[in-house]
């Protein structure tokens, strides 16, 4: 029996989903003798769907500047998972293009339900978030990277908190300390108003995939994604899957599309890091991501040991 790699990635950012970085690990690892489980990740994110497998459905919406947007979605029994992302994203850069604190989201739902919240239909209303950020912090902490200028910053921060006073109005809770209202844009405050829990996604993922029971017969791990930095080891995907290896003894081998300056040095002592960028060069990081990622497999994970 072939010794098992556990490929468990999140995505490359602007080149490759992590359905796709599995498949570049996989064409290297395969013919060098390793049995290859493939584990797409996500951590509340973008590619929650990826990493759920299966056939999407999709519907048109109002994207973040008023145009329809075709966005994905999927239904899994009586459980529908559905991307804020995919809906109000940023194009070839991800995640959500909003700081409305899930105003647009709160008032379509309620409008839908003739005021009633999901919870007054049973329905459990679940927020997977990939970060801690309290609400009124959304604009400070995610606002510079969606565009925003310093005085816009500080003008949606206003609205923010005011859009906090108006949810302890009208639906009653208190969003002032809530981990994960933030999110993005503070959509995660947003759904906590009409009832929902906020959980960290990389659990909520690792469950639904079965990350336990896929590491408990590994012999060997790769994770990776585009930018490996602080935020790596803050509740997001490859952190998590990393931790997970050296929890079961295994040294997982990480590859990065680049390793920033803020990556932890004690986090990274305990790991096999290929930088791309460093190791083959910018260009070809960005635009031959997935045969960087397979030389990466075939020169630093080499053949299994017989």
């Amino acid at each position: 029996m072939s010794p098992v790699l556990l490929v468990a990635p999140d995505k490359f950012r602007g080149t490759l989903s992590a359905p796709e970085v599995v498949r570049a690990v996989a064409d290297a690892a395969a013919p060098l003798g390793w049995e290859v489980v493939a584990l797409p990740m996500a951590d509340g994110g973008e590619g929650m769907l990826d990493a759920f497998g299966g056939s999407n459905r999709t519907s048109t919406v109002t994207g973040p500047d008023g145009t329809p947007v075709h966005a994905a979605w999927r239904l899994d029994g009586d459980t529908a998972v559905l991307e804020c992302s995919a809906a109000s994203g940023l194009v070839l850069a991800g995640g959500s293009a909003t700081t409305d604190g899930g105003l647009g989201a709160v008032e379509a739902v309620l409008a839908r339900l003739a005021g009633r919240r999901p919870a007054d239909l049973g329905v459990d209303l679940v927020g997977a978030c990939d970060v801690q950020t309290l609400f009124t912090d959304a604009a400070r902490v995610f606002g510079p990277q969606k565009g925003a200028s310093p005085a816009q910053v500080l003008e949606l921060t206003d609205r923010l908190a005011t859009l906090q006073d108006r949810y302890a109005v009208q639906h009653a809770v208190d969003l002032s300390a809530v981990p994960g209202g933030g999110a993005a844009g503070g959509l995660g405050g947003g759904l906590v108003a009409l009832g929902a829990r906020l959980v960290p996604g990389l659990q909520l993922v690792a469950e639904q995939v079965g990350l336990a029971d896929a590491m408990a017969r590994a012999d060997a791990v790769l994770t990776g994604e585009g930018a490996l930095d602080a935020e790596s080891f803050n509740g997001k995907a490859v952190g998590g899957v990393a931790e997970e290896a050296q929890r079961h003894g295994i040294r997982p081998l990480v590859v990065a599309g680049t390793v920033r300056p803020d990556a932890p040095a004690d986090r990274l002592a305990g790991l096999e890091v290929v930088d791309l960028s460093a190791t083959y060069g910018p260009d070809a990081s960005w635009e031959r991501t997935a045969w960087c990622i397979g030389e990466a497999v075939r020169t630093r994970l080499g053949a299994p040991p017989a």
